[in-house]
């Protein structure tokens, strides 16, 4: 029977360990399929088409791209499953990388004049492997350092909190409406993660209307019983996919996550088989 992680993150976006490493976990939890899902990111997407099937584990090409919620004010995030590797899709992860740099950069420029120990080189060995930084790349410079007892602790709600955070900047992202545009031109299959995560209920249910996704993220460590019960109904009712993963960062994460912690079952991984296949006329 086919068993499924949907949803990891790894040093090619804001995990903390690397994709390899990541499938010989998938490996030892006896998952038969992984999709390394990092954040718009083209890397984790070439990594599942070009490896293909590592330690006897199938690979999923994935991105969760980010959105913004314009009529609600709040971040949204789409995962991304078999995309075409569309110049629509490389030029919007670019984009999104430069905005990212930009603005952790000047994050990284204050931060060193709060923290003389400060290192940024420290940094940029740990985004060495996308070659974008991440909130996450410098508090951890913070933890390695001794200024704090964890990665997403109080220092982290000082320095980066939403509101008021010390040296917080947040990049400039596209709409909901854009970015679901842009997977429907690189023929991807578009999953709405994780609702609970950003209170994205009705906009589930507004995209469900408009049948602008093919599904929804249901089995995840921070979906509540009350959405994910909808969301199931909602799925029944409009014969949605149906997804499962655990958004695993490794120590990268508020709270104990581990590998395959939430999944995505033998049925539901055959159903996103097929819908891949009928999107991309196989």
């Amino acid at each position: 029977m086919m068993k499924a992680d949907l949803h990891t993150h790894t040093t090619f976006s804001d995990g903390a360990l690397k994709a390899e490493t990541l499938v010989k976990l998938a490996h030892r939890t006896e998952l038969t399929h992984l999709a390394v899902s990092d954040h718009d990111s083209m890397h984790s997407v070439m990594f599942g088409y070009e490896k293909n099937k590592l330690f006897n584990v199938e690979l999923i090409p994935a991105t969760e791209l980010t959105a913004f919620d314009t009529k609600r004010n709040r971040r949204v995030h789409l995962l991304c499953y078999y995309p075409d590797k569309s110049e629509a899709l490389k030029q919007f992860c670019a984009e999104m990388a430069k905005r990212r740099n930009a603005v952790c950069r000047q994050s990284l420029d204050e931060l060193k004049k709060l923290y003389l120990q400060f290192d940024e080189e420290m940094a940029y060995e740990l985004c060495a492997d996308s070659g974008v930084l991440y909130k996450t790349h410098l508090i951890r410079v913070l933890y390695e350092l001794g200024y704090t007892d964890g990665i997403y602790k109080d220092l982290y709600k000082e320095l980066f909190g939403s509101s008021g955070g010390k040296v917080l900047h947040n990049p400039q992202y596209e709409s909901v409406e854009t970015v679901l545009e842009i997977i429907r031109e690189s023929r991807g299959i578009t999953v709405l993660a994780h609702p609970s995560v950003y209170k994205s209920m009705d906009l589930a249910k507004e995209l469900v209307q408009k049948k602008w996704i093919d599904g929804v993220e249901i089995e995840h460590p921070k979906n509540n019983p009350q959405d994910k019960s909808e969301l199931y109904q909602l799925a029944a009712e409009n014969n949605l996919l149906i997804t499962g993963g655990s958004d695993f960062h490794g120590m990268h994460s508020t709270k104990p996550v581990v590998l395959g912690q939430c999944t995505t079952n033998h049925e539901q991984i055959q159903e996103l088989l097929q819908a891949v296949s009928q999107k991309k006329g196989l």
